[in-house]
């Protein structure tokens, strides 16, 4: 099977083109080797894949006849994939929480304050050390 229709199949891709896509752009390592979407899958083949700025590593057990559904997925597949992965990830998403969004606008008075009372400290801290 295709490593794209394999990767539509256990559900790590919405589509099958933007599993090719994927593959094209150099997400997606069979073996450690970088690879197009023609590739074929067999078992006992470790894939590494880059999605949602998580690195996936998965072996594959068995290679489903079409698109499998989600709790059937565990049979084609064994994820690999380290916890810390994930927790980085968390991360991010906290980190992206703090900045404002893009397009809200002008700061208001509060943030306006909330700036100046962060680089009035900041340069307080730096006097003191000359």
């Amino acid at each position: 099977m295709r490593i794209d229709k394999y990767l539509w199949c256990v559900r790590y891709y919405k589509t099958r083109n933007i599993a090719t896509e994927a593959c094209k752009k150099g997400h997606v390592a069979v073996n450690g080797q970088q690879v197009k979407p023609s590739r074929e899958v067999y078992p006992t083949d470790v894939i590494t894949l880059r999605r949602d700025q998580i690195n996936y590593k998965l072996s594959v057990l068995d290679i489903p006849a079409n698109r499998v559904g989600a709790k059937l997925v565990d049979i084609y597949r064994k994820d690999e994939t380290p916890k810390e992965a994930f927790e980085h990830l968390a991360l991010l998403k906290l980190a992206k929480e703090h900045y404002r969004a893009k397009g809200s606008g002008r700061p208001t008075k509060k943030d306006r304050r909330d700036i100046e009372d962060y680089t009035d400290d900041t340069l307080d801290f730096e006097d003191d050390n000359i």
